[in-house]
């Protein structure tokens, strides 16, 4: 499985990107997808992820409420819809799949995930 993750830019505080993760290859059964991110000097931090089967995701505290994923299955890409961004968004964001069922206690986990994109560059200004 490849993903290709896209998207990123910069923009002003208060405003809005979508992120898009394209996967290609063997795609079928990757059941969740997620959302990470890495700011400069700290650890990665734990998005979103979504099943394929559901109209909802699991969000981090951070951005719940200002984040949406979503998941387009017959084209197997995952967005990520991130409204009112603020500075502490920057981040290099990165998709992720996983080969296997995750719970829903362990779906923040990232060794629970196996194919990973590239990134794509978020940053926000004040």
């Amino acid at each position: 499985v490849q993903l290709q993750a896209s998207g990123g830019g910069l923009v002003e505080a208060g405003g809005s990107l979508r992120l898009s993760c394209a996967a290609s290859g063997r795609t079928s059964n990757r059941d969740v997808m997620g959302w990470f991110r890495q700011a400069p000097g700290k650890e990665g931090e734990f998005v979103g992820a979504m099943r394929s089967s559901m109209n909802d995701g699991w969000y981090s505290d951070s951005v719940k409420g200002r984040f949406t994923i979503s998941r387009d299955n017959p084209k197997n890409t995952m967005y990520l819809q991130m409204n009112n961004l603020k500075p502490e968004d920057t981040a290099v964001y990165y998709c992720a799949a996983a080969r296997g069922s995750i719970t829903a206690s362990s779906i923040w986990r990232r060794e629970n995930y196996d194919y990973w994109g590239q990134g794509t560059q978020v940053t926000v200004s004040s």
